[in-house]
């Protein structure tokens, strides 16, 4: 990849005057993952020691919303790519879903250290609040409501705010219970999971409720998480088999439910999948598009990603004026949206990760 540092964002904020607070967009043109993308920012705040990075993708159905992702990333660049994925999968995300927003993402590169946490978000929110309403953030992976409330503090470009819509991991969870019902519906003829050997892969917040719904509707679970605490407790509370990272090739299971970081769908992998079924709610579950078509190939019902899991999205949108009622509602819908997917593919034949790009470009027209 060949970023270029090119031109300083103008803005009345004081703070961007000095040299020690500087927001710069990146020449980001010839990236692989590069998809039209309307912007990528790299943000530094040498007080805070914050390096972030914006991307904003699509701006078609409205402002760019997406969360932001504090992660230990091994370079830049890969923090970069990570932007750029995240980004255009929201584009696709709130498009397929109907939703009057355009696709952005933030990634905060790098951990910082519990004194410095404040810090890092305050000045988080300085840079968002730059951009003047291009990008709305909102938590995402290795971020908390609690922490949009810092963020806050010097932007209103914030959703998911604990004293409004709060924690968005359960109706993302009951976004993906939902998919996955719609799914059993199309491969078996019933919606019902009784009986059903599950397996969850990432027992975080959303992996956790996912869990809670699978086993209230008899689901036998098999959970994987590098967290053994996560292991344990889901083993307690529905009676979970644990198995290791190392045992999932060829695990005999029915429904694989990736909901830890994204690429655990590689060639690998499908060719050894025993299983009918993969319905999850991690972003970026393919490798590679060609992945898709293997799983095709093979006859395995796969729910793309981002329409299976835009329940926390969703749920943002009915800010401010947050009804969860309502909200939970709408990714009832998530169920429709994928039996319509599902019908297309198999009347096309074609893989169900490329009718749902197709549907989310569709609605990128209107």
């Amino acid at each position: 990849m060949h970023s270029v540092l090119s031109q300083e964002i103008p803005s009345s904020e004081p703070l961007l005057d000095n040299s020690s607070f500087r927001i710069v967009k990146l020449d980001v043109s010839t990236h692989v993952d590069f998809d039209h993308h309307e912007a990528v920012y790299r943000c530094q705040d040498d007080e805070s020691g914050l390096i972030a990075f914006i991307g904003i993708h699509n701006r078609n159905r409205g402002p760019a919303v997406g969360g932001c992702r504090m992660w230990n990333y091994q370079s830049e660049a890969d923090a970069i790519t990570d932007a750029l994925r995240l980004s255009k999968g929201m584009t696709y995300k709130n498009s397929v879903s109907s939703l009057a927003f355009g696709g952005g993402k933030a990634v905060i590169f790098g951990v910082p250290s519990a004194e410095k946490r404040e810090l890092v978000l305050e000045a988080f929110g300085r840079f968002v609040n730059t951009l003047e309403g291009r990008y709305y953030t909102a938590e995402d992976v290795g971020i908390s409501p609690k922490d949009m409330s810092i963020v806050k503090r010097n932007t209103n470009f914030v959703y998911g705010l604990s004293e409004i819509s709060g924690d968005p991991s359960p109706f993302t969870a009951f976004g993906v219970y939902q998919g996955i019902k719609a799914a059993c519906e199309k491969k078996y003829g019933s919606d019902s999971l009784q009986g059903k050997r599950v397996l969850v892969q990432g027992i975080g917040h959303v992996g956790y409720y996912l869990c809670e719904y699978l086993h209230q509707d008899g689901a036998q679970l098999l959970v994987c998480d590098l967290n053994e605490k996560a292991c344990e407790k889901a083993k307690n509370d529905f009676n979970a088999e644990i198995v290791f990272s190392d045992q999932l090739f060829g695990l005999a299971i029915d429904i694989y439910a990736p909901c830890a970081l994204g690429g655990t769908l590689s060639a690998e992998f499908v060719n050894q999948f025993t299983g009918d079924i993969v319905s999850g709610a991690a972003n970026n579950q393919l490798v590679t598009p060609a992945i898709g078509d293997l799983i095709h190939e093979k006859g395995v019902l796969y729910a793309p990603d981002y329409v299976i899991n835009a329940g926390g999205i969703i749920n943002i949108s009915f800010e401010p004026d947050y009804s969860s009622v309502a909200a939970k509602q709408r990714v009832a819908k998530i169920r429709t949206t994928l039996r319509d997917l599902f019908e297309r593919s198999e009347s096309e034949n074609v893989p169900t990760y490329r009718v749902a790009d197709e549907m989310a470009l569709e609605n990128l027209k209107q």
